[in-house]
């Protein structure tokens, strides 16, 4: 059972990239000015529109300067590869807004992978502020596979979401490429952990996620469970429409 979850129902995509624009502005707002508001991007084509949402409508209503910005998972290409979740993210956020370069830790997709993960982790425990020793984010933005993966773990890889380590080397299960991703020891340490889910294709998925009378455990995205934070859930109707989303916890954006 998690203890602290919302879900909150969008009739868009635009909608939806919207309250999470309102939200980040909120909290970085709210951040100290000596200090920062640390963010793990996630890939994929609904953060691409968010991103883009932000490019277009907050570059001045966000004060880029106090946001630290790291990556969830990687693929292990370089990052001018139409792969890259950094050259997706830099292309459609990052170098449309004021931020200092130094600000923005890329995991480096081009290098070896074991090595990556290692070198990664050590930027993690150097940037971020510690927490039961663990360090932590304010937000992680995830997204959710058909197969019921987030960051890069996936169901025949479960293993690698309890991993001691705070970044691992993950295998696509079907194009066997490598990717780095963050681990469940660090992704339930973070403040805020926001699931963002639109599309059909992701309410089959997405129903048996929810439905607590069912085992979950072939679904990595299950295990996401901030231990000293809270879990959101943005999604669009599409993405809903498959589970019950009449529980008091349930917030629905018309």
């Amino acid at each position: 059972m998690i203890k602290d979850q919302s879900i909150k129902i969008f009739p868009t995509v635009e909608t939806l990239a919207k309250t999470f624009a309102e939200l980040l502005k909120q909290n970085v707002d709210k951040t100290d000015d000596n200090d920062f508001y640390s963010i793990a991007l996630s890939g994929g084509s609904t953060p691409n529109k968010i991103f883009r949402y932000l490019s277009e409508n907050f570059v001045d209503k966000i004060n880029w300067k106090k946001i630290k910005i790291f990556f969830g998972d990687e693929r292990c290409v370089p990052p001018d590869n139409e792969d890259s979740n950094y050259r997706m993210a830099n292309e459609s956020l990052l170098k449309n807004i004021s931020i200092p370069k130094e600000n923005i830790f890329r995991i480096k997709g081009e290098n070896n992978p074991v090595k990556e993960a290692e070198r990664y982790e050590e930027v993690l425990k150097s940037n971020l502020p510690s927490l039961n020793g663990i360090p932590q984010f304010d937000l992680i933005l995830l997204g959710l596979g058909e197969d019921g993966h987030t960051a890069s773990i996936f169901p025949n890889q479960v293993n690698l979401f309890y991993s001691a380590r705070l970044c691992e080397v993950a295998v696509h299960p079907q194009t066997k490429q490598k990717r780095i991703t963050l681990t469940g020891k660090i992704i339930n340490n973070a403040k805020l952990v926001v699931f963002i889910v639109t599309g059909k294709n992701k309410a089959n998925v997405l129903s048996k996620i929810m439905d607590v009378n069912k085992s979950k455990s072939v679904y990595p995205a299950s295990f996401v469970n901030p231990k000293n934070g809270k879990l959101t859930w943005f999604l669009d109707l599409e993405a809903s429409k498959m589970f019950d989303n009449k529980s008091n916890n349930d917030v629905i954006e018309r």
